[in-house]
């Protein structure tokens, strides 16, 4: 089969995506196809199905238009604040104790306290606008890691050219820095507003923790038709706990500008 033709046929718009039994595999629903500004992409996300790739189309003036309006990019995103129960956390000293533990410096990152669930809150911030948070329970309450709004964007940390994905906001806080973008993806998937975010980035280096290679292969595979450098960095813990091994193994798979 030719799977340029199928997915040319599927007819998809700008930002458009659809998931499909795989034409190859017969996977169910494991085949994903997206038109990213003309740009058409695909792939299978079982391990052992090889079909990806992707083909550039043409776009038409509206297409075009669209695209580069600020309205229509963003039009995923919902409006949002954050509950009353969520404060400035007021140098709490449960707080500040668990920034402590972690080497969270709470006069530089932003951070709210949640009182009625006894949560520290990181805000997900888009466009210099928050638009959504993520609260992380500081005692035994469940679920450990809580959304507080409906958009699936990623939470960021640095103003790096190399994204560093990650699952959660501390290990995004210990790898942001002026060379990396750390990148927490909140969830045990890539949302297609993840890639759309991360087709910014020229390298991309998934570093999930070292129990998740199976999750770490197929987020490097769903991530090669957005970024052009895909890399895996094999750690020997989550970045969160610093382990200059980790760390060490990071820089050599950064690209010496």
């Amino acid at each position: 089969m030719n799977i340029y033709n199928y997915v040319s046929e599927l007819q998809l718009g700008v930002g458009e995506s659809k998931r499909l039994n795989c034409p190859n595999c017969n996977g169910y629903k494991t085949f994903s196809a997206t038109n990213n500004m003309g740009q058409l992409l695909w792939n299978c996300y079982k391990i052992s199905c090889t079909i990806s790739g992707s083909a550039r189309i043409r776009l038409s003036v509206d297409d075009i238009r669209d695209a580069i309006d600020p309205s229509v990019l963003d039009d995923d995103i919902s409006d949002f604040s954050l509950p009353d129960y969520v404060v400035q956390h007021n140098d709490r000293p449960n707080v500040l104790s668990w920034c402590n533990t972690w080497n969270i410096d709470t006069n530089n990152i932003d951070i709210f306290y949640d009182v009625k669930e006894d949560r520290i809150v990181f805000p997900v911030v888009h466009g210099g606008k928050m638009v959504d948070a993520t609260g992380r329970s500081l005692g035994k309450r469940l679920p450990k890691w809580k959304r507080y709004g409906k958009n699936n964007l990623p939470f960021v940390h640095g103003h790096g050219n190399v994204a560093v994905v990650v699952e959660d906001c501390v290990s995004a806080i210990a790898v942001g820095s002026e060379v990396y973008a750390g990148v927490a993806v909140l969830g045990t998937s890539l949302a297609e507003s993840h890639k759309r975010y991360l087709s910014q980035f020229s390298t991309a280096i998934i570093a999930l923790d070292p129990d998740a290679v199976p999750k770490t292969l197929a987020f490097a595979k769903e991530l090669r038709g957005y970024v052009n450098d895909v890399k895996v960095l094999r750690v020997t813990d989550d970045l969160k706990y610093r382990r200059k091994e980790d760390f060490d193994n990071l820089t050599k798979l950064t690209p010496k500008e």
